[in-house]
């Protein structure tokens, strides 16, 4: 059976050309427009990985993050951070600054906009 990812972004075409990416090497995806119903999605879906983007309105990548951590059902569920944080602000952002930031990390980290070789190495690295 297929790994099932689930995509939390705000973007819809971000979702769009993750879904393409990911179906393509044969993986489920769902998605969801915000950090809320990610949470909601997650308890529901219980997917095999969360690909999590950082700049959504309401609740950010980094709150579902540390909600997810906080949660028993939640916080085995893998989580890749995808953000354009770069390419807006000229700052980096790595697992490790979050790590020293939240006490946690991510498994992975993609940068916006996303290269699909990148991004199924970051999921191939996650599975293996």
């Amino acid at each position: 059976m297929a790994k099932m990812i689930l995509v939390v972004d705000d973007e819809p075409d971000a979702i769009a050309f993750v879904r393409e990416v990911l179906e393509s090497e044969g993986y489920q995806v769902n998605s969801a427009p915000d950090g809320r119903k990610g949470l909601s999605t997650m308890r529901d879906a219980k997917p095999d990985l969360v690909i999590l983007d950082v700049q959504m309105p309401e609740m950010d990548g980094f709150e579902v993050f540390q909600e997810m951590k906080k949660d028993e059902e939640l916080k085995a569920i893998p989580v890749v951070m995808l953000t354009g944080i770069k390419d807006k602000l000229g700052i980096g952002f790595s697992s490790n600054d979050m790590k020293d930031y939240m006490g946690v990390q991510p498994d992975d980290y993609c940068e916006k906009p996303v290269d699909p070789a990148k991004l199924i190495a970051s999921v191939e690295k996650v599975f293996a």
